[in-house]
């Protein structure tokens, strides 16, 4: 009998992601895990009272495939509110199964096989899969690990005729950048000279330190017509189990991206859709405050990790932070602090695709109990001895 042929052999390729072996080492050596990044603290009470009712005050068929009127109309509010940028609820808004549904369907309503897309490096782990899908041929530009900023000449040489697409993802996943205004607004500079969509992750949004402001590309010049930007429920309410995502941007573009989504998932939880919607405007106090309330666990684990010889490397929201050790290499170093400290953390060099990433960098998501921060800070402690200098490289 010959043998069966063969499965997708792209999909085929992708081994097991070091967040699944990382989460697996953290429950056989009972670690805590400040590896996976999702929160202790769940959201407001209200909208969970708000989705269940839901499920008995309105039918449970198939909603609008592009969303219930009552969330992208809040949704609309909601980037007019925060990102002073007006949007028509009924054309220039889509809502998703998640951010990754977004992201996915991004990628193949805009990209057609053999265009360029521009991927920042380091970069969540989903990006380069979705363009992959959809055909897209990928050129990477690596962040600056020093301070995480856009290398100019790196990113101009990027760019070219072919170039269809760049993804922005600010504040960003797995560095807590926020991308400035100066780098904006070279990146918009690129995308009008060149013809480029963008399409804007921007999922951590509220979650900003003080002194830091987020601002969306597509406010720069030239970027509205040529830019969708992409919102989460899970990260604005800390429900990452609800997978509500959107997306805004031009007519046109969100068309394309509709056109994409009717074929994956063609619609999303009516239920929850109509608790978000209520959430994005009346539970504004809790998701303007997250970014003050995480500020405030970074400062305790970034005060614990330098006492204990960790340097720690600049970031101004989400609620990742990277830290470097520097005495070998990152996967190892997460496999052996999971194994003999009792803490699991994710290796930087897992979030990147080029080559040459750097290997003495962990990241750490702080968006845990304060309890679960001090059990992971104190076992550090106890493993490393008190103040015991880990000899970072950097000065």
């Amino acid at each position: 009998m010959a043998p069966l042929k063969p499965v997708n052999s792209y999909l085929d390729s992708i081994k097991t992601t070091i967040f699944s072996v990382m989460s697996a080492l953290a429950v056989e050596h009972s670690a805590v895990n400040l590896g996976q990044g999702f929160p202790d603290d769940e959201g407001p009470d209200a909208m969970k009272e708000k989705a269940a009712a839901a499920l008995y005050d309105h039918n449970n068929q198939y909603p609008p495939y592009a969303g219930v009127a009552e969330l992208k109309q809040a949704v609309a509010r909601h980037s007019e509110r925060y990102s002073g940028i007006p949007v028509d609820a009924a054309t220039e808004t889509l809502v998703t199964v998640g951010a990754s549904e977004a992201l996915t369907c991004a990628f193949l309503g805009l990209v057609n096989r053999g265009d360029e897309v521009i991927l920042f490096d380091p970069q969540y782990d989903l990006y380069a899969p979705a363009a992959t899908f959809a055909g897209a041929v990928i050129r990477t530009v690596q962040l600056d690990p020093n301070d995480w900023s856009v290398p100019h000449a790196a990113m101009e040489a990027a760019f070219s005729e072919r170039t269809k697409l760049v993804l922005i993802n600010s504040p960003h996943n797995p560095t807590g950048k926020v991308f400035s205004d100066e780098d904006l607004a070279f990146i918009a500079g690129l995308c009008v000279k060149h013809n480029t969509y963008a399409v804007c992750d921007e999922v951590y949004e509220h979650l900003v330190f003080e002194g830091s402001h987020h601002r969306s590309l597509r406010t720069f010049p030239g970027m509205a017509d040529r830019a969708v930007r992409v919102g989460s429920a899970g990260k604005t309410f800390s429900f990452t189990a609800w997978k509500i995502g959107w997306v805004t941007g031009p007519a046109r573009l969100v068309t394309a991206v509709a056109k994409a989504h009717q074929f994956v998932t063609f619609t999303v939880a009516s239920s929850l859709q109509r608790a978000v919607a209520y959430g994005l405007d009346h539970e504004v106090a809790f998701y303007t405050g997250l970014g003050k309330m995480l500020e405030g666990k970074r400062a305790y684990l970034e005060r614990r990790l330098k006492e204990i010889g960790f340097q720690v490397l600049p970031a101004q929201g989400t609620y990742f932070l990277i830290a470097d050790f520097s005495t070998e290499t990152d996967t190892d170093f997460s496999i052996r602090l999971t194994k003999e400290a009792g803490v699991t953390t994710i290796p930087v060099s897992a979030f990147y695709i080029s080559a040459d990433p750097p290997r003495t960098l962990v990241r750490f998501c702080f968006c845990k109990t304060d309890d679960k921060l001090r059990q992971a800070c104190d076992a550090l402690e106890s493993f490393f001895g008190k103040r015991r200098a880990l000899q970072p490289r950097r000065s």
